[in-house]
């Protein structure tokens, strides 16, 4: 099994690192999110988190895996992360970052608002990431996030699609905003 952490010059704890949970299968991912906290407020998330796709249902084996990896961690890979800001430490509002040189580049798009609240996967406290925006498409508003926190500064999330039946959960993502000045 992979390392998750690296050593970090000065820093006594390991951290886990986004190379290390891109290679994790989604159920093991899964495990993970199970696992991780929810932090006593949201400003614990405000920032330009960088993100990062991990795993898409069933697709995290093999060929296919191997090449979202690479693709996920490539700089011209579209989506960029989140920026969050908390309202106060119950409520928050952001978007999501995405680049596509030469075309349109850096766009903010897909407003969103935060909160905690049960987890659609598992009925556990989450992070509510919420798209069910007026300014946001139809097919967008289907979008379901929930984020829990690994270590300070380092969130699991899970992107879901709303049906009539329940959420159904489609891809890890990570959301890192320990080195990034905000």
């Amino acid at each position: 099994m992979q390392n998750l952490t690296a050593t970090i010059p000065g820093r006594a704890t390991p951290r886990i690192t986004l190379d290390a949970l891109s290679h994790k299968t989604y159920d093991e991912l899964e495990a993970m999110y199970l696992a991780a906290t929810v932090p006593g407020s949201l400003h614990a998330a405000d920032g330009k988190l960088v993100g990062r796709m991990l795993a898409v249902r069933k697709a995290d084996r093999g060929l296919i895996a191997r090449w979202l990896r690479r693709l996920a961690r490539s700089p011209s890979f579209l989506w960029q992360g989140k920026t969050l800001a908390a309202r106060s430490d119950t409520e928050g509002e952001g978007y999501n970052r995405v680049c596509v040189e030469h075309l349109l580049g850096r766009q903010h798009v897909f407003p969103l608002g935060t909160r905690f609240g049960r987890s659609q996967f598992d009925g556990k406290p989450t992070i509510i990431v919420d798209y069910d925006r007026p300014a946001n498409p139809g097919w967008m508003r289907r979008v379901h996030d929930e984020i829990r926190q690994l270590e300070p500064g380092l969130f699991l999330g899970l992107d879901m699609w709303k049906t009539a039946r329940g959420s159904i959960g489609l891809v890890w993502f990570a959301l890192d905003g320990r080195n990034v000045s905000n």
